[in-house]
């Protein structure tokens, strides 16, 4: 049995798609299919029940998934064993995150890691905090950073970062301080999407002020953070973001920011991992690390 046969089998597991494992591990997909059908050849069993485009695992592949993530697991550790130093290990780390982790988070985490680790690579997927947890529950991912919890019994948190909400405005607008919500009320107002933690958190403090988002003069909805923030920096509206976003445009003098009374709600920014994954080496050297990668931007 052909422990690279193994590794295409589990991405195929992963993706539910012989295609997307394809694309995933830069192999075609006439090469997945024939590892895979020399593999069930070796082993003398079917391991796909293939259902329209996805396949699914039979009863024998199910067993041998858990098999091959333990062999899998058990290579990683012999080939670290045998190093002479940390700094030559290998492999790819895969993230989902969040808007604000996506962009102010993860890659001062990836720049710390790579100073021991060099030789790791990361795939980096952005998306809303419900979709951050999603792929994390679904396997397409090592792990996710995320501002919201979804509670599922396979998802573990890690807090990492806490921060609050804070109201911005372009360079050019000036708001008396200090601010309360009733005062937000009569400007045009930018909206995250429903997915997104810092939405629900806002949605939250809006009710709590038996305030209804109706009362918002929202002028535009929108899914990207960064979208976000050039309409605010071009005078389309105001909005409420992230602490550590409105840190970080502030201090390049793009736009302003200011505290909202009584908006004292702290959130927490998550490192989030499937405990029914078997993650690699480097996966779980970076999932332990974490809290202390952020150091630097704690400290800011």
């Amino acid at each position: 049995m052909d422990l690279h046969q193994l590794y295409v089998f589990t991405k195929v597991v992963e993706h539910k798609s012989f295609s997307k494992a394809a694309e995933d591990i830069f192999l075609s997909q006439s090469t997945v299919s024939s590892h895979i059908q020399g593999l069930e050849k070796t082993l003398g069993v079917k391991l796909f029940d293939r259902v329209g485009r996805e396949s699914f695992l039979t009863p024998h592949g199910e067993r041998l998934y858990h098999w091959a993530l333990k062999l899998l697991l058990l290579k990683d550790q012999a080939l670290l064993d045998l190093k002479e130093g940390m700094t030559s290990l290998r492999g790819i780390i895969r993230i989902a995150a969040s808007s604000v982790p996506g962009q102010f988070m993860v890659p001062r985490m990836i720049k710390q890691f790579r100073e021991r680790y060099p030789e790791v690579i990361f795939h980096i997927n952005q998306s809303s905090s419900k979709h951050v947890a999603e792929r994390v529950l679904n396997g397409s991912v090592d792990l996710g950073i995320l501002g919201q919890k979804y509670e599922d019994d396979k998802l573990c948190y890690i807090p990492l970062l806490k921060e609050k909400l804070v109201l911005v405005t372009s360079n050019e607008f000036s708001i008396k301080e200090p601010v309360s919500i009733s005062d937000i009320l009569q400007y045009p107002f930018i909206m995250r999407n429903s997915d997104s933690g810092t939405n629900a958190l806002l949605e939250r403090f809006l009710k709590n002020s038996d305030i209804t988002k109706d009362q918002l003069k929202v002028v535009s909805y929108i899914e990207d953070g960064q979208s976000l923030i050039q309409m605010v920096i071009e005078k389309v509206g105001i909005s409420i973001i992230s602490e550590t976003a409105a840190q970080e445009y502030s201090r390049h003098k793009m736009l302003k920011w200011y505290n909202i009374q009584d908006f004292n709600d702290e959130r927490f920014f998550y490192l989030v991992y499937n405990i029914n994954k078997t993650q690699s080496i480097v996966s779980k050297l970076f999932i332990d690390s974490a809290a202390e990668l952020l150091e630097p931007l704690k400290m800011n």
